[in-house]
């Protein structure tokens, strides 16, 4: 259970992130005071990929984490670790220094700000790109300009679930959950699914939706969600500051 921080009351919250990143941000949850439990609508699958010759490549590029566990499992990291990273965001470049990889760089958290860092680089080879399967940007696209080659290769999916815990929609539909905590667009397309579609209005006017960014708050807005709210920046830490600032509010501390 949850302890509280600075008399904070304790309130429960749902995060519907993959595993394993949905427990640790309970776990981050619970240091500020708010108990919280995982129903994860997507689980990351590692396809059977063979990565290209790696001689003359320049760099490795990663916009997620799970790109970086698809690679481990499948025993191909030993192989890159030479390879200097840059990483869409601070966790991604902590994910790649923890598995090994000495020289890593963190773009702050877009697409947008990896390509321009990419661009600026200098770097005398392609780059390496390993990604899940439905791309949330193209970043062989987006380096053209630049004359940058891009390799991608899909090494991860991610599967959707088709339907909510019975227990988990209870606890929504009768208020138990205070917030939920969307992480990403995908997310949040199956959430406005299997969830969505199965509140009552009044509930869908009620439920709190924590929001990583605009794009991934823009499918909910548009299925009548009403009480939308966004964090300050595409990261973890963000997340968590809007998460207190919203239990702080509740509790009218």
């Amino acid at each position: 259970m949850a302890q509280t921080v600075d008399g904070l009351t304790p309130m429960r919250m749902l995060v519907t992130r993959p595993e394993p990143d949905a427990q640790a941000s309970i776990d981050r949850l619970a240091a500020l005071g708010i108990e919280a439990a995982a129903a994860p609508l997507l689980t990351r699958a590692a396809l059977d990929f063979h990565l290209p010759d790696l001689s003359g490549f320049a760099a490795l590029a990663v916009t997620s984490t799970n790109a970086l566990r698809a690679l481990e499992e499948k025993g191909a990291l030993a192989a890159l670790h030479h390879l200097p990273v840059y990483a869409v965001g601070d966790r991604t470049a902590h994910e790649a220094k923890a598995l090994g990889f000495a020289e890593v760089f963190s773009a702050g958290g877009t697409f947008e700000r990896l390509s321009t860092m990419l661009a600026l680089a200098r770097l005398e080879g392609p780059v390496l790109y390993p990604a899940g399967e439905h791309l949330s940007g193209d970043l062989a696209q987006a380096l053209v300009p630049h004359g940058i080659m891009v390799v991608t290769a899909t090494v991860y999916e991610m599967v959707a679930e088709s339907d909510f815990p019975e227990g988990t929609f209870s606890a929504l539909e009768n208020g138990t959950f205070g917030a939920a905590l969307i992480y990403s667009r995908q997310t949040a397309e199956i959430f406005c699914r299997v969830v969505g579609e199965k509140l009552t209005a009044a509930k869908k006017r009620d439920l709190a939706l924590l929001c990583l960014s605009e794009n991934v708050a823009q499918p909910l807005v548009e299925k009548h969600f009403t009480r939308v709210h966004l964090a300050d920046r595409p990261d973890e830490e963000a997340m968590m500051s809007l998460a207190l600032a919203f239990a702080r509010e509740q509790s009218g501390s």
